[in-house]
């Protein structure tokens, strides 16, 4: 969480990173605190204190601020994977289509389709009944097994479940085609040097990718088994846990333009001091 936060001063504080990109970047790590601070704290207080209780209402909270960063980070992941295209693909038109305009309006999108469908899918679960047990097999308040526990109808809930699973999967087709099209132009760079600059600007995002889409795909797309059950909350931890736990180290603290932005606001704040 920590260095989620720090790139997120830095993206405010420093105007040499005012670009796209880490504009995108700044926006990630948001959206990754703001899942990360909602499962944690609660799972601590579970480790420590050995209560693992959770209301109905607090289980509907936990879920709905969980889903909102997550669909929205779904969205986002494929907003930057086109601005990558744009900057490889089509560098002398880059600064006109990747405008400040389109930038915010790429990320408002991210968070609006987060909040539609969480809001949608809340409303529907608010409707069931819980007849007992009441102990939820998993490490957080998660759609399936928080359905498996209402003795109501779910046929719809599930039905609307599955929907949004398919469309959330567009955003992941969308970033697979943007990186086709830059591996297929990185291929017809003549230099060996700048096709490893080329790619080495995609790689990060390229493994974050991976990472997030798999395992979301793993866990929510996937038919669910019986037997697959205790896979799902090892695919879960990937996403929840250490994605948001490696992206600042794999994604921008080992980038130099982050590195030495990160001294010019601690030299500024030195010299303010």
């Amino acid at each position: 969480m920590a260095g989620n936060i720090i790139i997120i001063v830095l993206v405010i504080m420093d105007h040499h990173l005012h670009t796209p990109m880490y504009f995108f970047l700044g926006n990630l790590s948001c959206l990754e605190t703001f899942y990360t601070s909602d499962l944690l704290p609660r799972m601590l207080v579970s480790f420590l204190t050995g209560d693992r209780t959770i209301s109905v209402g607090g289980c509907y909270i936990q879920f709905y601020c969980f889903g909102i960063p997550t669909i929205a980070e779904c969205y986002l992941l494929a907003s930057m994977s086109y601005d990558r295209y744009l900057a490889i693909c089509k560098p002398l038109q880059y600064a006109i289509l990747m405008s400040r305009r389109l930038c915010f309006l790429l990320s408002a999108i991210s968070w609006l389709c987060g909040i539609m469908v969480m809001t949608l899918l809340i409303s529907l679960m608010s409707d069931l009944k819980y007849c007992g047990p009441h102990e939820i097999d998993h490490f957080f308040c998660d759609f399936t097994p928080v359905i498996n526990l209402s003795c109501s109808d779910t046929t719809l809930v599930t039905l609307v479940s599955h929907t949004v699973s398919v469309i959330d999967s567009f955003p992941f087709l969308l970033t697979l085609l943007s990186y086709i099209n830059i591996i297929a132009a990185i291929i017809r760079i003549p230099s060996s040097d700048e096709r490893k600059k080329a790619f080495s600007t995609c790689s990060s995002h390229l493994i974050v990718v991976s990472i997030f889409y798999g395992s979301l795909m793993f866990v929510y797309v996937l038919p669910q088994k019986e037997a697959l059950r205790e896979v799902d909350k090892i695919f879960s931890v990937f996403y929840t846990v250490l994605t948001p736990l490696i992206n600042p180290l794999i994604y921008s603290l080992r980038n130099k333009e982050v590195k030495r932005a990160l001294m010019r606001v601690v030299n500024k704040c030195g010299i303010s001091k």
